[in-house]
């Protein structure tokens, strides 16, 4: 009957263990939904500041064409007449 304790005692010990391995896999799980959560966030957030620069990008782009526009010369205007003449 001894050999029969001992294999309980094993059995009760492997037990243990895979209890315990419950545990930690539950607790895993739980911090893996945490740090999707964070994740998710963080991606809106780099999202928002991705479209942030490239509307800033455009917005500079056009400011800059119509500079550009404004300081070059009309078509077919003389390269004479310059404000400053009239």
């Amino acid at each position: 009957m001894t050999e029969g304790c001992a294999v309980a005692s094993v059995v009760g010990m492997l037990e243990e263990r895979e209890a315990a391995a419950r545990v930690r896999v539950e607790g895993l799980r739980v911090e893996v939904a945490r740090l999707a959560g964070v994740l998710e966030a963080a991606e809106i957030e780099l999202d928002r500041r991705v479209i942030a620069r490239e509307e800033l990008v455009e917005a500079l782009a056009a400011c800059a064409a119509g500079t550009t526009a404004v300081s070059e010369p009309l078509p077919g205007a003389s390269s004479t007449s310059s404000p400053r003449a009239r």
